[in-house]
């Protein structure tokens, strides 16, 4: 097993050898704010020992097509996944197994995303519930239908990531990690433990099951987030 270090819940978070990391919250270029080209980040996600990514580009789930050959070029070394993150008019939300651009739903309210992505088969997790601007806030406590919430956000101060964590806690939900890189370096700042085996066929049941957890592996957070 390996130890990583976690100033969230405890001193260490023990992480056994079959658990499945996978950061869920990566933008490209396809994002429109970053030049960060997939192959770039898929081969750091490898490098970091991560057994899956997931490329969520702002607004658009069909932005992140291009990434799609990048399954079979890499399919003995990481598992490629595709979300989107999403602006409702509270906040960000990441939302996996449904093609938002399809449904309409951009800066509609959250309970409407909501709504409307799990009829469509899909699930839906705030990103960065507590950071000022772009999270959807106290709100989130208010919520129903909620898959999950992002608890490790790699581009967050400690504090919001704690506070969201306390929420998901309040709310009997699990909660994710994911780095929120926009250039390499980021990828696999923050992921998910999932202690199952995930697979392109199962990866939306294990995310409604919440048998994972967020885990941030920085060894400080970042500072640049404005209270």
């Amino acid at each position: 097993m390996t130890c990583l270090p976690s100033p969230l819940c405890s001193d260490r978070v023990i992480i056994e050898d079959m658990s499945y990391k996978v950061d869920l919250h990566v933008h490209s270029k396809y994002s429109g704010d970053t030049d960060a080209e997939p192959e770039e980040l898929v081969l750091r996600a490898v490098s970091q020992g991560l057994h899956g990514i997931a490329f969520t580009e702002h607004y658009s789930f069909e932005a992140s097509e291009p990434v799609e050959r990048l399954r079979e070029k890499y399919e003995d070394a990481i598992m490629i996944l595709r979300g989107v993150e999403l602006s409702a008019a509270e906040g960000h939300c990441l939302v996996f197994g449904a093609n938002t651009d399809r449904l309409s739903i951009s800066h509609a309210p959250v309970e409407t995303i909501i709504q409307v992505v799990n009829d469509a088969g899909g699930v839906v997790i705030p990103s960065h519930p507590f950071r000022r601007g772009s999270g959807v806030g106290e709100a989130l406590l208010r919520m129903q239908g909620l898959c999950a919430i992002e608890g490790c956000n790699g581009a967050n101060l400690l504090a919001f990531n704690a506070k969201a964590i306390e929420a998901a806690r309040e709310l009997s939900l699990p909660f994710t990690g994911g780095s929120d890189a926009h250039a390499p370096e980021e990828v696999g700042s923050c992921y998910t433990i999932f202690r199952d085996r995930v697979s392109y066929d199962n990866f939306l049941d294990l995310l409604r099951k919440g048998k994972y957890h967020g885990v941030d592996a920085r060894k400080i957070s970042r500072g640049w987030w404005p209270f």
